[in-house]
């Protein structure tokens, strides 16, 4: 069984971490998929994704599943709050019983360098570049602001203009403090990240 990584947070809130290495039977079997999504690669992180949600609480119901207009899935009564990502072949979930989270998880990739200057602020540039720019720490800030806004769950916002990210001692594994901007009100996460291989992995709850 490919699961990759597993963590109990707290007596409500888990997530996990799916290496996909099964084709879309494996997942069918345990996942209704209602989406028309007509990718095959894409189809499968979202089976990954939506199997990982009963595997970390038997009694999610999956085929109650809805979508808010920012495109967010979520439950119509809120038995459970959770988030969902994936990227090349790894989808990630978190699920808690009492908080709203978000989670992100990205494949190291110079695909960062070429985009960062779309979620960087100016001070976070300033802050990378005392890393020489490295590739995991922009693909954790990436990561992130990613969590951030999946955790905010209304959409509309900017992964530069409306997050930022206070300065931090770059590790293995740690929490950056980040401020999130929006409709003239502002919230201060604690964004948790966890480096693996080829993978960072960040989430937010509370």
């Amino acid at each position: 069984m490919p699961l990759f990584y597993q963590q109990e947070i707290d007596a409500t809130t888990k997530l996990a971490i799916w290496k996909i290495e099964e084709d879309e039977i494996f997942f069918l079997q345990k996942v209704p998929l209602k989406n028309d999504i007509a990718h095959p690669r894409k189809r499968l992180q979202h089976l990954a994704g939506r199997f990982l949600l009963p595997f970390l609480y038997p009694d999610f119901p999956n085929d109650k599943i809805m979508i808010a207009d920012s495109k967010k899935p979520f439950l119509k009564n809120e038995s459970y709050h959770f988030s969902i990502s994936h990227s090349d072949d790894y989808a990630v979930a978190i699920v808690s019983r009492t908080q709203r989270v978000g989670i992100d998880v990205e494949l190291f990739s110079d695909k960062v360098l070429r985009v960062k200057n779309k979620f960087l602020n100016e001070k976070e540039s300033h802050f990378t570049l005392q890393y020489n720019n490295d590739l995991k720490l922009l693909t954790t800030l990436w990561c992130a602001k990613e969590a951030a806004y999946k955790w905010y769950s209304y959409g509309a916002i900017s992964l530069k203009n409306n997050i930022s990210t206070d300065r931090f001692l770059f590790n293995q594994e740690e929490i950056i403090a980040a401020q999130l901007s929006a409709k003239e009100n502002i919230f201060r996460l604690n964004i948790h990240y966890k480096l693996f291989s080829n993978i960072s992995m960040t989430w937010v709850i509370g």
